[in-house]
């Protein structure tokens, strides 16, 4: 009965989409008004539709209805609920229905409220967004449905289909496959939601780019109007992707948050450009700048989340993290190709409407180095390209796969993440169409002298890895520019207002959200920059079979292996737990439970590490899953991360900023309230 519905709704969610599309083209030609209303209301509908279907895949999973294919696939009965509401985007097929129901959600969410300002833009958006839609709901409905069930022919074979064949009988096995080990982690119900919502979430601000192309509307309208989207999809994709590095820092037990792994890389590319338009729209909308820009790097955002996807589930990268190979490839490689080359020739034929209204000053003024900052952007998402295309090229040319390794990535991309962090530290004490840098010299010289305490510090601490210590400086000196800026606005309008400076602390920063809130991001990324620095420079490891009792020495610790706890667990896990005693230079710190779990249903082992971590470093220890393990010795992999945790904390204060910078301004009398104009 669920199948059959479930089959039913995406059918009329499909049907939906083509009808919004006809209504929203046509209302645009033939500018009527009641059409567009009439695609609206369809487009709004495809939301609770799949809403109906996905609640429906979500019940077949929490009641192991292992009939059910996709369910028998990624799911089984001794699985915590959490985990089986989370195989929905365990699999290709409940994936791929997810990430239709987002699509919808961010339709359903623009859409509900009619733009009457922008109200030529609507037609076209509807028709944008319904249309891509349009292509993943036929992709669940014909190639990859999750409501396919087992069936057993009179010749004993297993047949899946939607509707039982003649001369059939369902099948319905005891037991589901489950889901990969790996994946079974917390991350697992976070990581891919938040990752799929930043992908979707572009969608708002192209199809808006499309319609504003369509149109002829060079102004800036269109990226006022998506500044939330924007934001908000590229605040979860950021959240995606932290929350991957930590569940690869969790589980993987290789002591990394990183790997350079091609679909982690993947998914990083629509990062970096979406970054990079997020920095060049302030251009365009307070100097008329960056018109070029800003549409070829919102199409090429959205592209990109799309190739992402396609490499992820076409089976060419091998991935961890990729779908077994699909036939759904040359579908998804053929709407990359319509995709890109329509907006192409959209963005070709008004190219010379896009001009900018003013030009850039002197090298030091903002918009020039705002569009230093794309440059760089773009050169890093290059490197990653062609780090993710050269196993895939080389295969087609030699016949070998020739993989791509983290060495490249960081000797090609590191200098140049360390000279974005240089520019963002400078950018806040830039001004717009600056035509000197006689202004910006007389605003850097403190902080940046202050921040050259830390690097002689470093180097009379015994630190002599050059590159290390100029990673961290940069560090320092855009933390030093950015609180410097800050401070400044605070001391001039509490003189100015005659109020106290913790008064005047809290005013100019709710008064100039957008801004103060675009500096925490800053200061956020600064603090994630001294995690990677710290791990990336600074991390030892060591490895030993170590007897009950016997000790490994690492970084000023002694741990001391005490012995081994194996058991049962009840939904199916052997879990062996080594007991690790810590003592820092001789003080008693705490005892460390290291565990390798092995999983009956898909024979396989995972390692869970164990961790002491604080500000200054973690101890992380691995109780090896690869080598044997008994009650009398055990092999240890120890690594010692210094400063790790900063990455994490950077991410807390990146989101506050990001929600601070998305939070509605103060109007008062119908006028924004400002403390600063020209703010960025």
């Amino acid at each position: 009965m669920i199948a059959n519905v479930g089959f039913g709704i995406l059918i009329i969610s499909l049907t939906v989409s083509v009808v919004a599309i006809i209504l929203a083209v046509y209302g645009a030609v033939a500018k009527s008004a009641m059409m567009v209303e009439a695609s609206r209301r369809a487009a709004l509908l495809t939301f609770p539709l799949l809403s109906l279907a996905l609640i429906g895949l979500i019940v077949l999973l929490v009641t192991d209805r292992f009939e059910y294919a996709y369910v028998y696939q990624t799911s089984d009965a001794l699985m915590p609920l959490y985990l089986k509401i989370a195989a929905v985007w365990g699999g290709q097929e409940g994936s791929l229905l997810f990430w239709c129901w987002l699509l919808s959600g961010f339709s359903f969410a623009t859409l509900i409220k009619k733009n009457k300002a922008n109200a030529d833009l609507t037609p076209w958006v509807i028709a944008v967004t319904s249309f891509v839609t349009f292509f993943f709901l036929f992709l669940v409905l014909f190639f990859e449905n999750p409501f396919f069930r087992f069936f057993v022919d009179m010749q004993g074979e297993v047949v899946k289909s939607l509707f039982q064949p003649l001369y059939t009988l369902q099948a319905t096995p005891d037991q589901g496959l489950g889901m990969n080990p790996l994946l079974r982690h917390f991350g697992m119900v976070v990581h891919p939601p938040m990752l799929y919502i930043g992908f979707t979430g572009f969608v708002i601000p192209y199809a808006y780019a499309i319609a504003a192309l369509i149109e002829g509307r060079v102004d800036s309208d269109w990226i006022r109007i998506t500044r939330k989207w924007t934001l908000i999809a590229w605040v979860f994709l950021t959240i995606g992707l932290v929350l991957g590095s930590r569940w690869a820092y969790d589980v993987l037990g290789w002591g990394g948050y990183w790997a350079w792994d091609p679909v982690e890389t993947s998914a990083l590319m629509p990062w970096l450009t979406g970054t990079a338009f997020l920095h060049s729209n302030t251009g365009q909308e307070k100097r008329g700048l960056f018109k070029h820009w800003n549409i070829s790097l919102i199409i090429l955002t959205f592209c990109l989340v799309i190739l992402g996807t396609f490499l992820t589930r076409s089976g060419m990268l091998s991935s961890v993290h990729a779908f077994s190979e699909s036939e759904i490839a040359p579908l998804f490689f053929g709407f990359i190709a319509i995709m890109l080359i329509g907006s192409a020739v959209l963005l070709g034929a008004r190219w010379n409407l896009l001009r900018s209204d003013f030009s850039t000053g002197s090298f030091f003024s903002r918009e020039s180095l705002y569009l230093f900052n794309n440059l760089i952007f773009i050169s890093i998402f290059l490197i990653c390209l062609v780090g993710i295309l050269f196993p895939i090229f080389s295969e087609l040319v030699t016949g070998q796969k020739i993989t791509v390794g983290p060495p490249f990535y960081e000797k090609a991309a590191g200098p140049l993440f360390a000279l974005l962090l240089l520019i963002m530290g400078v950018v806040p004490l830039s001004g717009w169409s600056a035509r000197s840098g006689k202004s910006l010299r007389r605003q850097l010289w403190k902080p940046a002298v202050i921040s050259l305490l830390l690097p002689v510090t470093l180097f009379l601490c015994g630190i002599r890895d050059w590159f290390a210590i100029l990673g961290l400086w940069v560090v320092f000196l855009s933390v030093c520019t950015t609180l410097f800026d800050y401070i400044r606005s605070v001391l001039v309008h509490a003189r100015q207002s005659k109020i106290s400076t913790w008064r005047s602390m809290i005013r100019t920063t709710l008064n100039n959200r957008r801004r103060y809130g675009g500096y925490i991001v800053h200061l956020g990324v600064a603090l994630m920059g001294l995690g990677i620095i710290g791990i990336e420079f600074f991390q030892t490891q060591t490895q030993a079979l170590v007897r009950q009792d016997e000790s490994i020495e690492i970084a000023g610790y002694t741990l001391t292996y005490q012995g081994l706890d194996i058991e049962d667990t009840t939904d199916g896990r052997e879990v062996a737990t080594a007991n690790i005693h810590v003592v820092k230079n001789g003080r008693e710190m705490e005892t460390l439970h290291p565990a390798r779990e092995y999983f009956y249903v898909s024979d396989q082992a995972v390692s869970r590490p164990g961790v002491r971590s604080t500000l200054t470093d973690d101890l992380y220890v691995v109780l090896a899953d690869w080598l044997p393990v008994t009650t009398e010795g055990a092999t240890f992999k120890v690594y010692h991360n210094p400063l790790v945790k900063w990455l994490w904390i950077g991410t807390y204060v990146l989101v506050f900023g990001t929600l601070l910078a998305l939070w509605p301004a103060n109007r008062k009398r119908g006028k924004l309230i400002s403390t600063e104009k020209g703010a960025a």
